[in-house]
């Protein structure tokens, strides 16, 4: 019997443990180590795997991302910088091949136009509503009884019924 319990107690311990272990090897990727004779080629690449958009992983830069796509990518921009390619001719190879989705900052265009207008085009929208129901507000509290209004709000403070 106590033999019988040991292992109802072991069995959930022994699955946590593999689950650890399991976890533990599956984050152990490899890291990339990337040669650069010029410093500013290295800061270069580290600026242009910052600001693209990994395909898969949806908002994690490239140089963050493990999945095999961000990789890939990391690779062209290192081969482009070693070309002698220029930030912006990279970034434009990289829309060409992904699409504007990989960019964390979209370029203004004509299809981008309202996202680009769109946040500034709300804020404008709430401040016109906020100062219409201010005015609104204030009209309501400013007006004053009539003297009819008056006759009845005091016959209904003194408890009298008017009909």
């Amino acid at each position: 019997m106590a033999l019988n319990r040991f292992r109802c107690a072991a069995l959930p311990l022994a699955l946590l443990v593999l689950m650890l272990l399991a976890s533990a090897t599956s984050h152990g990727a490899a890291i990339e180590m990337r040669e650069f004779d010029d410093p500013v080629l290295e800061q270069r690449y580290d600026s242009l795997t910052a600001s693209l958009r990994c395909p898969t992983c949806q908002n994690q830069a490239i140089n963050d991302s493990d999945a095999p796509v961000s990789g890939d990518m990391r690779e062209r921009v290192y081969q482009l910088l070693q070309d002698g390619r220029s930030d912006i001719e990279i970034r434009d190879f990289m829309v060409q091949r992904f699409g504007d989705y990989v960019l964390y900052n979209p370029r203004l265009e004509g299809r981008t136009l309202l996202l680009w207008g769109l946040p500034g085009a709300l804020v404008l929208l709430g401040g016109v509503l906020v100062v219409f129901i201010v005015r609104t507000r204030r009209k309501a509290s400013a007006s004053k009884l009539t003297a009819a209004e008056r006759a009845r709000l005091d016959a209904l403070i003194n408890g009298e019924r008017s009909e």
